[in-house]
């Protein structure tokens, strides 16, 4: 796999730590573990999977992340002392958070509000927004019930979102995995068909998650395989939609 290094940190003790490899790809899930790292200042080394050209079956990659998703992560310095591969974001992101205890609080209480919409990110959120994206912008022919399905999905999610957010700065009230989850797939608004402007409280949110240095830092790393990926490649669409069990 093709090789790029990133690498932010703070303190001496961070400076000596081995650094943890983050398997990634630009998409929103991606953007979850990259703005977690840049936001922890771990040091961390992006090892990109070409989810178009099939990376994520390899042998190696699989002994990771046995689902063959992006992202997955490779701590050299996890419990013990000891070597810890995580995959799955959400669990990646709640790792991150109990290895350096910042954004995802020791309190039980205020644990579980981020826990609720961290969850409702994995389960709501996240496939909606793919699907709908999938629907308007990658399915061989439009089908109106679907666009429409999941295009109006996505808006009562962003409506919750705004709603939410009415009376709170952040989804679980102060800056957490939970937002760190969310703000990725609402990047990617208008590919889902929705208009920022009718949410000025989820709007709010997501600029002021986007102009923090760390959310900025993730955002610009670059794989510049990614950006010659052709959808319309029938190779590439069979490795990328068109997978069953091996």
């Amino acid at each position: 796999m093709k090789r790029a290094v990133k690498r932010r940190t703070t303190s001496s003790n961070r400076r000596r730590a081995a650094p943890i490899d983050l398997y990634y790809w630009p998409t929103p899930n991606g953007w979850k573990i990259s703005i977690m790292l840049e936001e922890c200042r771990l040091p961390y080394v992006v090892r990109p999977v070409d989810i178009s050209q099939g990376e994520q079956f390899t042998p190696r990659f699989l002994a990771i992340s046995p689902n063959n998703r992006i992202p997955a992560i490779v701590d050299p310095s996890g419990p013990g002392g000891r070597p810890i591969a995580v995959f799955e974001s959400g669990a990646i992101l709640q790792y991150l958070g109990r290895k350096t205890g910042r954004y995802y609080p020791l309190n039980e209480r205020a644990r579980v509000a981020v826990d609720e919409w961290l969850f409702w990110q994995m389960g709501g959120l996240g496939p909606m927004a793919g699907q709908a994206v999938h629907f308007r912008r990658y399915a061989p022919e439009q089908i109106p019930y679907a666009v429409a399905r999941y295009t109006d999905e996505v808006n009562r999610l962003y409506g919750v979102m705004n709603t939410r957010l009415a009376k709170r700065d952040f989804l679980a009230g102060r800056y957490s995995i939970a937002d760190i989850a969310c703000v990725g797939w609402v990047r990617l608004a208008e590919r889902q068909g929705q208009d920022l402007a009718q949410f000025p409280h989820l709007k709010r949110w997501f600029e002021t998650i986007r102009a923090r240095p760390a959310v900025k830092r993730a955002f610009a790393i670059r794989v510049e395989a990614a950006s010659k990926v052709d959808v319309n490649d029938p190779k590439v669409r069979a490795v990328l939609f068109s997978q069953r069990a091996r």
